[in-house]
Formats: structure tokens, C-alpha cells, sequence
């Protein structure tokens, strides 16, 4: 006998929106391991079964609210490639407390739930190489030449302290992170002089 085939909303649907934004708060307010069909239902103002409607199983949930969060950095990127100052844009980008403090909590549920952590993962490579675009965009040939890094070198070590920056804030640790971000942007303007509001050099 064949089995019916789930029943899944639709993708545009203001049902399937807030129940988005509904597990997004919960993420960010008391970590993932909070995200349950009832806790979503109860703080969307929903019952169970119609989150289940959306999504039938925590999972399907899970991995729908990593690829929102995809689709969000892959806007926030495209924003800083058409910045008139894409290098420092792209710095904004990975170290704003906001984007990462939920990318942390799904990397941390990307090692429980492999379907996370497979599109997590094919999402960071591609990431990986749009940040490697705007360094090459921003410094051309003068990266490797002044500082002897490849762009994806300076991709991995950037992120890194935006990540870190945002993982000691979040534990009310912040000796020496206004140095750090102090010599990243020294570092920044060497290689590539900010652009003043009229979009010139400074």
C-alpha cells in the first residue's frame, strides 16, 4: 500500500513565516535545544499540529531555518559587493553579533543533525568564495603582494575574530577586543584606504 506523501505548506505562505520568526526567537533567546513543535506553536500563538502542517518533524524545521539564515547572509554579501567600500562592508558582515550568535547555535546543531550540518556546510564553501571574490575585488593583486596571504587565507582569519569577538561578548568577556577590532581596521586601511561618503579615498 502506498504511503500518502506528507502534507508541506507553501513556501510563501505568512503561516510558514511565522513560524520561522517564531523558532528564530527561541534560538536566540534560550539556544536551539529549546526549538520544540509546542514551544514554536505556543510562542507563534499557533496549535502543534499546524506547525506540523509546515513542517513535519523538528528536523524539517531545523534545516528550513538554515537555509532562511542562508538566504539572509547571501543578501547581506550581495549588499557588500555593491558597497562603494566592499572590503570593510564584508568586515561588518562578519563580525555583527546578531548574524553570528545564530550561526553559532547552528553550527553547535550541525553536529546532532546532519542534514544541517551537510547545507551548512555546502553554504560555507560557497560563502567562502563570495567573501574571496570582494578581496580580490577590493585589493587585487596588492594582498598577496603586501602581506603575502592568499584571499582565502584573509577570509578564514577574518571571520575568525568576528567569531571570536562575538563568543566573548556573549560571555561578557571584552579585554582586548577593542585592540582586536582596532588593528583589524589599521590592517584594512593599509591595504585599502577607506571610501569617504563622496567616494573618494581617504
Amino acid at each position: 500500500m502506498a504511503v500518502a506523501p506528507r502534507r508541506v505548506g507553501a513556501e510563501n505562505s505568512a503561516t510558514r513565516a511565522l513560524i520561522l520568526d517564531a523558532t528564530e526567537q527561541l534560538i536566540r533567546e534560550e539556544g536551539y535545544a529549546s526549538v520544540s513543535t509546542r514551544r514554536v506553536a505556543a510562542r507563534a500563538g499557533l496549535k502543534p499540529s499546524l506547525v506540523h502542517y509546515y513542517f513535519p518533524t523538528t528536523d524539517d524545521l531545523l534545516l528550513a531555518m538554515s537555509r532562511r539564515g542562508a538566504e539572509e547572509s547571501d543578501r547581506m554579501i550581495d549588499e557588500a559587493l555593491r558597497s562603494d567600500d566592499p572590503l570593510r562592508a564584508l568586515w561588518r558582515y562578519l563580525a555583527d553579533p546578531s548574524r553570528i550568535a545564530v550561526a553559532l547555535e547552528f553550527m553547535a546543531l550541525a553536529n546532532h543533525r546532519k542534514a544541517v550540518r551537510v547545507h551548512m556546510a555546502g553554504h560555507c564553501e560557497a560563502m567562502r568564495e563570495r567573501e574571496v571574490a570582494i578581496f580580490r575585488k577590493a585589493l587585487g593583486e596588492r594582498l598577496a603582494a603586501a602581506e603575502g596571504i592568499a584571499p582565502e587565507g584573509l577570509s578564514v582569519i577574518l571571520a575568525g575574530i568576528g567569531r571570536a569577538l562575538v563568543m566573548e561578548g556573549g560571555l561578557g568577556v571584552t579585554a582586548g577586543h577593542d585592540a582586536a577590532r582596532a588593528f583589524v581596521e589599521q590592517w584594512l586601511d593599509r591595504l585599502a584606504p577607506a571610501v569617504t561618503q563622496d567616494g573618494h579615498d581617504t
